[in-house]
């Protein structure tokens, strides 16, 4: 997916799967179930806040900005918890049961305030789930096909976030657009998720030998954190200030002529090749230099931001919607991967959620500088200034490449 040598490997990967311990599958249909839940929720909600509910554009942004926030900020807590408890299901069971329990109040809500208080409360819960969900994928995993199942687990998550918003259009249409009968049906993927957490996945008992976490985010601990990992903490900050928010994504498409009913198949399609190239893309970084792929992937970006800020027609457009997917396929799951190749196994939980706590301040201002260049200078100005910071991205990869040779190095290179 990410290169022809891939498409000649294709059946190899899916031979792979058979290989993937049953705990790693078991995590990504939680993530695909909880996807399809909350993106049926969330394609439609701020819609529904303003010609439903009668909230301001300004109030629908301060409730997204501060529920992401929020999210990104649960993550390092909930990360240096699973390390200090020696745990990682247990916090992942109260982060995905969080999001299940608010999907009610969505359709019962009478007022804004209702729905800000739903919104928080769930992302309060995507953000105790994460660094711990991670770190158990890492925990599961073995070493020569940590790429693979991060890759898988990444994949499935995708599935979920194309068919939640796909649904959500579809019944939508049956039910001669009934919001609240549309957040009603979202419920039951989200308890089914969870219900899968509880009866398919299995913790791993602490592996001998590891010393006891005392207290993760203090400086002692910190430091063992090595400098490979602010290496990659550092590569996946600068990577993100370089791509900004899928928004722009349906904006652009918006703006050379796609009509508004039409703007969810902006991420249906996005999200579909970013499915599809995951897994191989991780099969792929456990046979190859994993900043090999990285840097496959940093030169899509590119190539997806100089279509998007050069062509002016649809089908221009669309071919730079096609590449931004390939290049999440064939980053996001990668990131993820060096991590846990980073990180003692202890630490994993504060590892990743350090990690997504940089990562979501770096999008917060990647977002708000796109859009400023949008106002100011057009539609084709932050595509332009992603193309070049992506360029020093990649730049930036080639020296730690030379400085750091190890660093990427997979168990089958």
């Amino acid at each position: 997916m990410c290169g022809p040598r891939l498409m000649i490997k294709f059946p190899v990967a899916l031979a792979g799967l058979r290989e993937i311990p049953s705990g790693v599958w078991a995590l990504g249909f939680v993530s695909l179930l909880m996807d399809v839940s909350s993106e049926m929720v969330h394609a439609l909600l701020p819609v529904y806040l303003v010609t439903v509910l009668g909230a301001s554009m300004a109030t629908v942004g301060v409730i997204e900005g501060v529920a992401e926030a929020t999210a990104s900020i649960v993550k390092v807590f909930s990360g240096a918890i699973s390390d200090w408890l020696g745990k990682r299901k247990l916090l992942a069971v109260l982060g995905y049961g969080l999001s299940a329990f608010t999907k009610p109040i969505f359709p019962l809500a009478p007022s804004v305030s209702w729905l800000a208080a739903a919104r928080f409360i769930d992302r309060i819960g995507k953000g105790v789930r994460g660094a711990p969900r991670d770190a158990l994928v890492a925990d599961i995993a073995p070493a020569h096909l940590r790429g693979a199942s991060f890759g898988l687990r990444q994949s499935l998550d995708t599935i979920g976030a194309f068919l939640g918003p796909a649904l959500a259009i579809g019944l939508m249409w049956l039910t001669a657009d009934n919001f609240r009968a549309v957040f009603w049906v979202a419920v039951i993927p989200a308890f089914l998720a969870v219900s899968l957490l509880l009866v398919a996945v299995r913790e791993p008992k602490r592996f001998a030998g590891l010393r006891k976490v005392r207290f993760p985010l203090g400086v002692a601990e910190l430091r063992r954190l090595n400098s490979s990992y602010w290496l990659v903490l550092t590569i996946g900050a600068l990577f993100t200030l370089a791509r900004f928010s899928e928004a722009f994504l349906i904006l652009r498409a918006q703006s050379v002529g796609l009509p508004l009913a039409l703007a969810p198949l902006v991420l249906v399609v996005m999200n579909i090749v970013y499915a599809l190239a995951a897994y191989p893309a991780g099969v792929w970084s456990d046979r190859l230099n994993r900043m090999t792929m990285l840097a496959i992937g940093l030169a899509l970006l590119i190539a997806a931001d100089l279509a998007l800020a050069f062509f002016r027609g649809l089908a221009g457009v669309t071919i730079g919607i096609v590449l931004w997917g390939l290049h999440m396929g064939c980053t996001q799951g990668l990131l993820a991967t060096l991590v846990a190749d980073t990180a003692p196994p202890e630490l994993r939980g504060t590892a990743y959620g350090v990690f997504n706590l940089l990562g979501g301040l770096s999008l917060l201002v990647a977002s708000v500088v796109a859009g400023a260049l949008w106002d100011d200078f057009g539609p084709y100005a932050p595509f332009l200034a992603g193309a070049g910071l992506t360029a020093l991205a990649l730049i930036g990869l080639t020296i730690v490449r030379e400085r750091a040779p190890s660093l990427g190095v997979s168990h089958r290179s």
